[in-house]
């Protein structure tokens, strides 16, 4: 396991090495320029000038790039355009806000996938079967932003159950707190409860067909035994991968949660950072959620290597 670790990790840096390139690149690319805004729209010339020499943008693109990767690397990200604060604590604050959103809406979409999975695979009928993958086709095509609305139209329009929007830590008040986390976690994590759902019931089709599980079958084990030890346990593998990827949709599906509930986390900060071209910032954010994502998929390659061993073996 440990040398199938250590032929990962190299592949990892560099992968994370070259994503800093378009992170940085992408930025610059769009139109505006970070000094006009700050300086207003009536400012003159002479005053833009000055205000790009102290934010370090009248400087090669090339040196500006390695001074930012060689800040990333010491965990010095810089300040922010905007107020001047420390990125490193930007990001901090509403990075707690955000992970606390993206592992409910985790355990939402896992506590859904395996039952709708399972039923999926299971249906003796094709009525059912189709009333089953239609629930799926929805529950991954609607937009967030229009599961959203209407999660809020129902839950907090017509029934008043929950507040519509907004933020209470959990820490200072559970109850409240938890009211306010349902709404954005459900709608967060409909997408990717389909798509684990999907991937579920794939796998076990094909345990179904294979002739361990047939054996099982003929040596007159319940249905229910073959499911939970031999369908699940062989079915599950390819599931931790796609369930690494799902992590790192929610991160990026955040953003637009966020905004229509008024969440305070990295997505509504990468909104207002991105309007007034905060590049520090937007680049830490960035940086942190592909860093999140690579780092989460090696760790779900490596569980698949751990749940099937032949992964390891392979060049």
């Amino acid at each position: 396991m440990l040398r199938y670790l250590l032929r990962r990790l190299p592949v990892t840096a560099l992968v994370l090495l070259l994503a800093t390139v378009p992170i940085f690149a992408v930025l610059r690319m769009a139109p505006g320029d970070p000094a006009a805004t700050l300086a207003g729209p009536d400012a003159s010339p002479e005053a833009v000038a000055a205000i790009r020499h102290d934010l370090g943008l009248d400087r090669s693109l090339a040196r500006q790039y390695l001074s930012w990767l060689g800040g990333a690397l010491h965990g010095d990200f810089s300040t922010s355009f905007v107020n001047g604060a420390e990125v490193s604590g930007l990001v901090g604050r509403g990075l707690g806000n955000t992970g606390t959103l993206t592992l409910c809406a985790l355990v939402l979409a896992v506590l859904l996938a395996f039952p709708l999975g399972v039923a999926t695979a299971l249906a003796r009928t094709a009525r059912l079967r189709t009333a089953l993958s239609a629930l799926n086709v929805v529950m991954l095509a609607v937009p967030t932003y229009v599961t959203g609305v209407l999660l809020t139209m129902v839950f907090s329009g017509a029934l008043r159950l929950l507040p519509p929007g907004g933020y209470v830590p959990v820490l200072d008040d559970p109850v409240e707190g938890a009211q306010f986390l349902v709404l954005p976690s459900v709608c967060l994590a409909l997408p990717s409860a389909a798509v684990l759902a999907r991937f579920l019931a794939a796998s076990l089709q094909r345990v179904f067909h294979e002739e361990h599980y047939f054996a099982s079958r003929m040596r007159g084990l319940s249905r229910r035994r073959l499911i939970l030890r031999h369908g699940l346990p062989n079915a599950v593998g390819p599931l931790v991968t796609v369930l690494g990827i799902q992590i790192g949709h929610l991160l990026g599906g955040a953003v637009i949660v966020e905004a229509i509930f008024a969440w305070p986390g990295l997505g509504e900060a990468m909104v207002s950072s991105a309007n007034a071209r905060d590049y520090p910032m937007v680049q830490a954010m960035l940086l942190l959620a592909v860093t999140v994502f690579i780092v989460l998929q090696l760790f779900s390659d490596l569980v698949y290597a751990l749940v099937d061993p032949r992964v390891r073996e392979q060049p």
